[in-house]
């Protein structure tokens, strides 16, 4: 990997890329989520994210043990992007504005 590249789909196919990515697409739209829906649905749209990317880009095989790996390692992604000491510390925080 060159320094100067962008993301590309060989990092996206990492966990840190994937990471990378769910957290700079959220990061950028969540305000749209964020308006009309409680932070819990942030973190369901977090989730939602981190599902596509992974089956796109890092999918595990296409049998049913296949498919849950990936799904268990999208949500790993999914928490590691919001932060997963917050996430399992205190499931329930809400900011106030």
């Amino acid at each position: 990997m060159i320094v100067n590249d962008f993301l590309t789909t060989e990092m996206l196919a990492t966990f840190v890329g994937l990471v990378l990515a769910t957290t700079l697409i959220v990061q950028f739209t969540k305000d749209i989520v964020k308006n009309k829906f409680s932070d819990v649905y942030v973190r369901l749209y977090t989730l939602c994210i981190s599902l596509i990317l992974t089956f796109v880009f890092a999918r595990a095989g296409t049998g049913l043990e296949d498919v849950i790996l990936t799904i268990i390692n999208s949500i790993i992604v999914s928490m590691a992007s919001m932060g997963g000491y917050e996430l399992i510390s205190d499931p329930k925080a809400e900011k106030s504005k």
